[in-house]
């Protein structure tokens, strides 16, 4: 169907209307290149505004290329953490090794870019905020797909038709639950939990990350810069994914300070810190492993699709690359071959990414003391220290150049 422009007699076809689940990173970037591409785009956050703050994140390989060609790579660049210093200590506190933390954690110095979540969010929603519309404290309560697109309820109670319907809202996606079932079924825990919040800089710390461990256990106080505040970490090796605790601030809380509860160095008062953060965030580090990514006119992107867990580095950067790949293979195609390009373009990256680490297998958090014991003896000695600079699967996959529809 076309319609006739009245002022000035020229025949449009009308953009095909989506909406995307999620405002925090995948959400934005992929409402950016689908607006790039014609689409008139919706983004629903069940959050009341946009997530400022939080810990510092990677951008990383062809990651770094998707923001050069939204134009946000000297924003971010100005943004950049310049992280210095990465010591590590045992038990009792005592030193085991300062190194640098571009070594140990796979970036390369001068290129990859380490920036407040925070920063990185409020980048991409300025790139789009005019052309896209954002409905906050709102979400999806209903998908019902049908031959004339998906008619959508959201918990606010507004009702739409769009022609797709994406999925960035996350680990714990609803949008892959209303697909495809239980999150259990597709979820690989990877034997850790995790903790965040931020506390006052008591350490005196500046662009640098103190980690205290002992097996099965890290706690880590991070300076980004010369703040008052710092990022505190605590992590935990838990047998199974404690499903439950999560579902419930409190017995997070409880959780982790029981886990703690005999641990010295700083940890007591990191505690005490966590037991009144208003910004503390706990979850288990696990991955989403999915044979598709896709049903009829829905699709699913970053952490939705396929998380690959903090401990590779790389969750981030799989969200921007995967966004774009996502908008791209719809650029000139219909939804089911967009669909279907996206995922046999996209998966080796992925898989590779995902690769990067296995149950049990965090160099940077043992869990039996003679593996803590190795970590440190690899520590002491950087030249037996496993390198992951410039390692391919951050820069596996070349973006293609997609054809413009604006």
């Amino acid at each position: 169907m076309t319609l006739t422009d009245p002022l000035t007699d020229v025949r449009t076809t009308p953009r095909r209307k989506v909406l995307i689940s999620g405002a925090s990173i995948a959400g934005p970037a992929l409402a950016f290149w689908l607006n790039r591409y014609g689409y008139a785009v919706t983004v629903v956050e069940k959050a009341r505004t946009l997530r400022s703050g939080g810990y510092p994140i990677d951008v990383r390989g062809t990651a770094l290329e998707v923001v050069r060609r939204m134009g946000i790579l000297p924003q971010l660049q100005d943004a950049h953490v310049d992280l210095r210093r990465l010591t590590f200590l045992d038990g009792d506190g005592g030193k085991v090794a300062s190194v640098n933390p571009h070594t140990v954690v796979g970036s390369v110095a001068g290129r990859d870019l380490e920036v407040r979540r925070g920063d990185l969010t409020d980048a991409l929603h300025t790139a789009v905020r005019d052309d896209v519309e954002f409905l906050f404290n709102d979400s999806i309560a209903t998908l019902d797909q049908s031959d004339h697109g998906v008619d959508v309820t959201f918990r606010g109670g507004g009702r739409r038709t769009f022609d797709m319907v994406f999925g960035a809202d996350g680990l714990h996606s609803r949008t892959r639950e209303f697909l495809f079932g239980p999150e259990e079924q597709f979820h690989r825990y990877l034997g850790y939990c995790f903790a965040v919040f931020t506390m006052r800089n008591t350490f005196g710390l500046s662009h640098e990350t103190m980690m205290w461990n002992t097996p099965g256990r890290a706690a880590a106080v991070y300076a980004v810069g010369d703040d008052d505040e710092v990022h505190a970490f605590l992590n935990f090796a838990h047998p199974e994914p404690p499903f439950d605790a999560v579902r419930s601030r409190e017995a997070q809380r409880d959780l982790v300070a029981a886990t703690f509860a005999d641990a010295g160095w700083e940890v007591p008062g990191m505690i005490a810190a966590m037991r009144e953060s208003d910004d503390l965030f706990i979850d288990v580090v696990s991955q989403i492993r999915m044979p598709r990514w896709s049903s009829g006119r829905v699709a699913l992107v970053g952490d939705a699709a396929y998380a690959p867990s903090f401990l590779t580095g790389q969750g981030t950067s799989l969200a921007l690359v995967g966004a774009y790949m996502l908008a791209g293979s719809l650029a000139d195609r219909d939804t089911a071959a967009g669909f279907a390009a996206y995922e046999r373009d996209t998966r080796e990256f992925v898989t590779l990414n995902q690769g990067q680490i296995g149950v049990g297998d965090a160099t940077l958090f043992p869990t039996t003391a003679r593996a803590l014991e190795q970590r440190n003896d690899m520590l002491r000695n950087l030249s037996t220290m496993p390198s992951r600079e410039g390692r391919p699967a951050h820069s596996a996959l070349t973006l293609p150049e997609f054809m413009s529809m604006r």
